[in-house]
């Protein structure tokens, strides 16, 4: 079996790989880093490819999925409130001059 060869690999890890490299294409990542990094992750919570028969599964991790979310909030959350504050008045003046610019073109 060649590298790369997704043969022992069941419909659900296929779905599982799917869905994750759309949500990382959602973000701008190229096609081939998403496919990348998503095969990393199918690799990490259920051990590789999943082979058939009696007592040989092993239960799937679902860290990367749940750490996945946490990592957003860090960035702001070290920030201070004014420092948010005036990020946000300032967000909120960008988007006032974009509409106004658009209402006049």
């Amino acid at each position: 079996m060649p590298r790369g060869d997704k043969s022992s690999y069941t419909d659900k890890q296929r779905r599982k790989a799917d869905h994750i490299a759309e949500g990382y294409e959602d973000r701008g990542v190229s096609e081939k880093e998403a496919e990348r990094r998503a095969w990393a992750t199918v690799n990490k919570e259920s051990g590789g490819g999943k082979k058939s028969g009696s007592g040989r599964g092993k239960p799937e991790s679902h860290a990367s999925s749940r750490k996945g979310g946490a990592a957003g909030g860090k960035a702001a959350a070290s920030r201070s409130p004014a420092a948010r504050s005036a990020s946000a008045r300032k967000a909120a003046d960008t988007r006032r001059r974009n509409r106004e610019a658009g209402a006049h073109a």
